[in-house]
């Protein structure tokens, strides 16, 4: 068997994302990182691997994915994780709360819509700042009010880890990373508490994994 290999960031949403599905389905990886802010992203190797210049990278099974969400697609399925439920309705509703962060929320909050900001208004310092404080809150409250129609059995949406919960808690890292208070969101902070307990969560914490 081949040697599955992440390329990815550490502090990267989409890449963590992929990190705690690797650790859920037990899978050894060797990681490369890929530093975003020095640009090794837009290097002619890695576009190679991935033309969209993102991370993560997954080379795993004789293949290469990119796009985090197809990448735990595949995992989920050939891994058994049970990332979704087996009913399509449920299946679709825990899609739903998993989108509504990781493709609605996390696109503009990523590394390289912030430098943007900072390079289109350089005379407002704060100005990424209010940025990320204007687009976290609302998403984080939306998500809240998805997950009442489930029970927090501890996680999202039941007694085990769903794509869900996968999405959330890169997003909670960026909230907290910038400041941004969800403390009145109570289902996501009881959410927050089950998957930081979790091994395969801990493991892929960005700070576990930064380069020493």
């Amino acid at each position: 068997m081949t040697e599955a290999i992440l390329f990815d960031y550490w502090r990267s949403s989409a890449s963590y994302r992929v990190r705690i599905a690797l650790n859920l389905a037990g899978i050894e990886y060797r990681a490369i990182s890929v530093d975003l802010v020095k640009g090794e992203h837009k290097s002619d190797d890695h576009v190679a691997r991935n033309p969209q210049g993102l991370v993560p990278v997954l080379e795993i099974d004789g293949h290469s994915f990119t796009q985090s969400l197809a990448i735990l697609d595949y995992l989920n399925e050939t891994r058994e994780l049970g990332l979704l439920p087996s009913d399509p309705v449920l299946a679709a509703k825990v899609r739903a709360v998993a989108h509504s962060v990781a493709v609605d929320v996390h696109p503009v909050c990523n590394l390289g819509v912030v430098a943007h900001v900072s390079k289109l208004l350089p005379d407002q310092p704060e100005a990424k700042v209010d940025w990320m404080k204007h687009f976290i809150p609302n998403g984080l409250q939306a998500f809240e009010s998805l997950l009442a129609e489930f029970e927090q059995a501890p996680f999202c949406c039941g007694d085990s880890p769903s794509l869900a919960d996968l999405c959330l808690m890169p997003q909670l890292y960026n909230a907290h990373r910038w400041g941004v208070a969800f403390d009145d969101c109570t289902r996501i902070t009881a959410v927050e508490k089950a998957c930081a307990a979790h091994p395969a969560f801990a493991a892929a914490y960005p700070d576990a994994v930064a380069p020493k």
